[in-house]
């Protein structure tokens, strides 16, 4: 008869759930920052202001940039205790195999706090802005494998060759997909502040790559699907997959032909993230299978 489970244990499910979720959250609420012309809001870091650490009347206009700044500041504090509350949960459940992935959350977070120390000091350098979301999509992938693995350990998984190729091959080229992405963002007009600098290349020429890209991910998926070699499993992840795609493809143009509208940029942001995590749901499908957890 088994013994039941720890407290640790049970709260390791919701824990892991609440993590990716903040996670990818705190990618959308950056994203608002930017996108209301915010970034500045705090002019330097850890202050707010020089002085004090919380805004202070009339820092900018209507006090408004400021405030929408400092909210995303203090979502990162959320973040910790939900990445703090896992690492806690793994240490304490026992799970060795977890270990590396909560802890890894943990600390990633504070160098997510530099980073974004580093963005606010350069001046909302595009190079900054893109690696600060770049560092997002790691952290994410991570909380992505410890909620997956919250039930039971994983082990290598042997998979047929054609499977496995195609699989490196699909979140290689989403990542590719993701980062030129930031390359559009960076050319664009949404830069967080009047002053900020943009990248050096025409928004048209950035959004051509990213368009190539997105399609060549699409016919990747579908070669990807109608492989003999993959198995049921994770061919209802490509369909989801393929779904999500075809609808951020369909708002990025959208987006487009209207001079990237606030919303539109906001919802293709939140899109973008739900692929990133849909690709590696289907890495991992491919690369991983659960084993029974030890008594």
């Amino acid at each position: 008869m088994s013994r039941p489970a720890s407290f640790a244990t049970r709260i390791l499910a919701p824990s892991t759930a609440i993590l990716l979720a903040l996670q990818a959250a705190i990618v959308v609420t950056g994203g608002g920052v930017r996108l209301t012309g915010s970034g500045l809001g705090c002019p330097t870091w850890p202050e707010c202001t020089p002085g004090s650490y919380t805004p202070v009347p009339g820092q900018a206009e209507g006090d408004l940039h400021s405030w929408i700044e400092f909210g995303n500041r203090l979502l990162t504090f959320v973040l910790v205790l939900a990445a703090l509350t896992t690492l806690i949960a793994v240490l304490k459940s026992g799970r060795k195999d977890l270990r590396i992935l909560a802890a890894g959350q943990f600390l990633g977070i504070f160098g997510q706090g530099i980073l974004g120390g580093v963005t606010v000091l350069t001046n909302l350098n595009p190079i900054s802005v893109a690696s600060h979301y770049l560092l997002s999509t790691i952290l994410i992938a991570a909380a992505t494998s410890l909620y997956t693995r919250r039930h039971r350990p994983a082990m290598k998984k042997i998979s047929p060759r054609r499977s496995d190729i195609f699989s490196r091959a699909h979140v290689l080229l989403t990542a590719v997909v993701v980062i030129l992405g930031t390359v559009v963002t960076g050319a664009g007009p949404h830069a967080g502040d009047i002053d900020a600098p943009r990248l050096q290349i025409r928004i048209q020429s950035a959004a051509l790559l990213h368009s190539i890209a997105v399609a060549l991910l699409v016919i990747l998926t579908l070669a990807f699907f109608f492989s003999s070699q993959t198995s049921k499993q994770t061919k209802k992840l490509l369909t989801i997959f393929a779904l999500l795609t075809l609808a951020q493809g369909a708002i990025g143009l959208i987006q487009y032909i209207q001079g990237v509208p606030q919303l539109l940029v906001a919802t293709h942001l939140a899109g973008s993230t739900l692929v990133w995590i849909g690709a590696w749901k289907i890495w991992l499908s491919v690369q991983r299978q659960e084993v029974d957890a030890p008594r």
